[in-house]
C-alpha cells in the first residue's frame, strides 16, 4: 500500500517524507486556501518536494473548463495529477486528458459504478471517499473490498485511492481490503506510529537500563 498525504501545508509533507513514507500528495482548493498561498505557488512547492504524484483540483465544472485548466496544471511539474469531480463532464475531460497522456485523480466516489465509469474512462486513480460513505450509514471499507475486485475482473489500470480517512481504524481496514493507496491527513500519520504499550514498552527499557547502569557504578 502506499501512502499520500492529503495536506496542502510543505512543513507537514517535508516531515513525511523525510521517513521516507509519503509517495506522494493530495490537495484540494480548500485545503489550499487554509496555507494562505497563492495556489500556484503551493503546488509548485509541493511538486519540488516530493518525487511522487501530486494532486492539483480543478475548480471548474464545465468540460472546456476541464480540460483547459487540467493542461496548464500538467505545465506546472512532471509529477501532476488533475484531480476531476465525478460528473459527466468530468469523466469527458477525463477521456480527452487521458489520451492527451495527462494522468487524473477522480474524486469524490462514492459507488461501485462511479468507480468503474472513472476507471474505464481512463482515470489514473479514483478516490473513494469512505469516511463520508461511513457518515450515510453505508460501509466505506466495504466499496473499496468491491472496487477492488471488480478492477481486478476487467484488469483496470487504475488504482484506488482510500480518502476521507479519519481514524487508524480505516486506514487499517482499507489496506487489508485492497486500496491501493491511502491519503492521510498530516494531523493523522503521527498517530499510525504511535501506540500507548510501545511508549510503556520504552519507559520500562529506559528505567531498566537506568538501573542496570547505576548498579554498575557500585
Amino acid at each position: 500500500m502506499k501512502f499520500f498525504l492529503d495536506t496542502a501545508n510543505i512543513d507537514e509533507i517535508k516531515r513525511i517524507n523525510d521517513l521516507g513514507l509519503c509517495d506522494g500528495v493530495t490537495t484540494n482548493p480548500s485545503l489550499v486556501a487554509k496555507e494562505g498561498r497563492d495556489f500556484e505557488e503551493v503546488i509548485k512547492d509541493i511538486a519540488s518536494t516530493v518525487d511522487g504524484p501530486v494532486s492539483a483540483e480543478v475548480t471548474g465544472l464545465t468540460y472546456e473548463e476541464m480540460v483547459a485548466e487540467a493542461r496548464e496544471l500538467a505545465k506546472w511539474a512532471d509529477n501532476i495529477v488533475v484531480k476531476i469531480p465525478m460528473t459527466e463532464a468530468g469523466l469527458k475531460a477525463v477521456s480527452t486528458l487521458s489520451k492527451e497522456g495527462i494522468k487524473t485523480n477522480v474524486t469524490l466516489i462514492f459507488s461501485v459504478a462511479q468507480g468503474l465509469l472513472a476507471a474505464k474512462a481512463g482515470a489514473t486513480y479514483i478516490s473513494p471517499f469512505i469516511g463520508r460513505i461511513d457518515d450515510m450509514g453505508e460501509n466505506g471499507i466495504e466499496l473499496i473490498a468491491d472496487l477492488r475486485q471488480v478492477l481486478d475482473i476487467y484488469d483496470l489500470d487504475a488504482e484506488i485511492i482510500a480518502a476521507s480517512i479519519r481514524h487508524i481504524g480505516h486506514f487499517e481496514q482499507a489496506a487489508l481490503a485492497g486500496a491501493h493507496i491511502g491519503t492521510i491527513p498530516g494531523t493523522l500519520f503521527p498517530k499510525l506510529w504511535s501506540h500507548v504499550l510501545t511508549d510503556k514498552g520504552i519507559d520500562g527499557f529506559m528505567k531498566d537500563w537506568e538501573k542496570f547502569t547505576s548498579n554498575q557504578k557500585k
